[in-house]
């Protein structure tokens, strides 16, 4: 694994932390303030904006948000873009996916995007086709 690629992960697992803490200013510095922003909580519309991102997090830390844990994390890096996609474990809630996408922005990794969803069926322990 690459130094850029584990700090990628690194600024994913600040991302969940943040949100396991209910800690919004380290949420908020998770997130890119220079380019666009948007973010898909499962279940909802495209949040577009900063602004509208954030007050999203608001509202979800002042609730009774479920408790999270990201699993599977794997990252990509091409440049100054990243992505990490991962598995969002919800004890006793639905199996959920996420895609989060990354932009260096003053030298650190920051969010442009969450994308998070549920997962329609479970992928097979085995590969189709795979022998026992």
């Amino acid at each position: 694994m690459s130094p850029e690629e584990i700090a990628v992960l690194d600024a994913n697992s600040a991302f969940y932390r943040a949100f396991a803490r209910r800690d919004l200013p380290a949420l908020e510095a998770a997130w890119a303030r220079g380019p666009a922003v948007a973010c898909i909580h499962p279940g909802w519309d495209v949040l577009r904006g900063r602004d509208e991102v954030m007050a999203s997090w608001r509202s979800i830390l002042e609730g009774d948000p479920p408790a999270i844990a990201c699993a599977e994390a794997a990252a990509e890096v091409l440049g100054d873009v990243a992505w990490v996609t991962c598995r969002e474990i919800v004890p006793g809630g639905p199996s959920l996916v996420a895609t989060n996408v990354f932009v260096r922005e003053d030298g650190a990794w920051r969010l442009v995007l969450h994308h998070g969803g549920m997962v329609a069926q479970e992928r097979p322990e085995r590969p189709p086709g795979a022998r026992a």
